[in-house]
């Protein structure tokens, strides 16, 4: 919106000596009548408007105009229709002249309202509850900001508004840095929180405000406090997957572990929208991998129920605990099992059986993987390609029924792990495909152990008396 031209304002200088003639106070012929001149000095100054204004029909189309003229800093306007308009119309959210001048940062129209209109009642709250300095803050008007709190004027005020926000919760809110900085600055505001618990800190975080998160940091904002909903500031970011932000609050002592209403952690949050930098940030910083959620799910069960395989590796490769068990007594091995998510169920049985390995073999040095990075994902890598071969033939081609089971239990694959790579497919060749996974498992294992794979398959096949498959698979 511009400023209008001097045509336009002729125009409008004809428009408002209609409007004036058809109020009966049209200047030329007031004196005329003491009932006219009443009637214009009421209108001038009536300065508590009646609900009439509130209605879109009812507000006059100079007040319109008048209201416009204060949203683009138009004084010359403002001061022509000020001798017909109800200079304390308000539009249907309740903001006046002074509301459109704060937000729009035109210091020179509330200097024409204090100094000219002699009307400083004008700063009075809008429908949300508020006033010109809650206005300038929520849209960042730095200038207003800083000419409202000199002496002169007053009108500086952080009073919260019907949410119960502050104008550091709404400068916060829409990632207005300057006036962020100027608050903190000028007010000892730093950690109220408004009706649903939340902080300016919380607010610029969930709006993903970074620069405006470090600021309230710096000047020493809590990121702990808790919303009515029990969520930190981590809660959200982590939701959405802002790691940066992640990353900042950790650096400024956030805790990684708080749980909202439905106990979900920051890392549960992650998780279950796969944002895995944040995933992988909080992991890096510590958090506790195994905390539970209302339903006694860890974050492992969820990634199990979304079949998602990489952030399932990241989890296990993290060292969880995987015997805890939700509230249907089902471990993530059993989620998955149940879900028919054949991979994830063949993931967590290798990472079951290299941790039990890894705590009967603590003599271990920790170089063991440097060569080969640890995974439970299928194995795709060339060099294996022959003996992963060798699997196949020997579950397809050489096995029969229930010799797969027995070769499980020489290998001391447990009961629970049986049931869930049988779990998947049924039929009677269905034992062919149970048998291949449970090798590959297997194989798995006894690489990362640094065994010879091929004697130590001949040596199982020969414990579970088949001399012959032996014989076949190693002439």
């Amino acid at each position: 919106m511009e400023k209008r031209s001097l045509k336009e304002i002729q125009s409008l200088k004809e428009r408002m000596g209609a409007q004036l003639k058809e109020l009966n106070l049209n200047p030329k012929t007031q004196k005329k009548s003491k009932k006219a001149v009443k009637g214009f000095t009421d209108f001038i100054q009536n300065k508590e408007t009646d609900n009439s204004y509130d209605n879109k029909e009812m507000l006059l189309a100079l007040e319109k105009e008048y209201i416009d003229a204060a949203k683009i800093n138009d004084v010359q306007t403002m001061k022509l229709l000020g001798r017909a308009v109800n200079v304390d119309a308000k539009n249907l959210v309740g903001l006046n002249i002074m509301h459109c001048a704060a937000i729009n940062n035109h210091t020179d129209i509330v200097t024409f309202i204090i100094y000219d209109l002699m009307m400083k009642e004008l700063d009075k709250e809008d429908l949300s509850g508020h006033r010109a300095f809650a206005s300038a803050a929520e849209h960042g008007s730095v200038e207003m900001l800083q000419m409202l709190m000199e002496e002169a004027y007053n009108m500086a005020t952080m009073e919260e508004d019907q949410n119960g926000d502050t104008p550091l919760h709404l400068a916060a809110s829409n990632g207005h840095l300057d006036a962020v900085q100027l608050l903190l600055k000028s007010f000892d505001t730093r950690d109220e929180v408004n009706k649903l618990g939340e902080t300016a800190l919380y607010l610029a975080a969930d709006a993903a405000h970074e620069d405006c998160v470090q600021a309230l940091l710096e000047a020493g904002c809590d990121p702990n406090i808790v919303t009515m909903g029990q969520s930190s500031a981590l809660h959200p970011v982590s939701e959405k997957g802002h790691t940066s932000l992640v990353k900042l609050l950790i650096e400024n002592t956030a805790q990684m572990d708080l749980q909202n209403q439905h106990l979900q952690a920051p890392l549960y949050l992650a998780v279950k929208n796969c944002h895995i930098p944040v995933i992988h940030t909080l992991l890096e910083a510590g958090c506790n991998i195994n905390i539970t959620d209302h339903r006694s799910q860890t974050v492992l069960h969820v990634a199990a129920e979304l079949a998602r395989v990489d952030i399932v590796d990241m989890l296990l490769k993290a060292g969880m605990d995987l015997t805890l068990q939700d509230k249907q007594g089902k471990t993530a091995l059993g989620v998955a099992a149940r879900a028919d998510e054949v991979i994830i169920v063949d993931m967590i049985i290798k990472a079951e059986r290299y941790f039990t390995w890894r705590r009967a073999n603590t003599e271990l040095n920790e170089n063991l993987h440097s060569q080969s990075p640890l995974t439970f994902k299928l194995d795709h890598r060339a060099e294996s390609k022959h003996v992963r071969g060798t699997a196949w033939h020997l579950a397809y081609r050489l096995l029969e029924p229930d010799d797969w089971k027995r070769l499980a239990l020489h290998w001391h694959f447990t009961e629970q792990q049986v049931a869930a790579i049988e779990e998947q497919w049924t039929g009677k060749r269905s034992y062919q495909d149970h048998g291949n996974r449970m090798v590959l498992i297997w194989l798995h294992g006894s690489e990362l152990a640094q065994l010879n794979p091929a004697k130590e398959l001949y040596q199982g096949l020969l414990a579970i008396d088949k001399k012959t498959v032996a014989g076949i698979v190693y002439p």
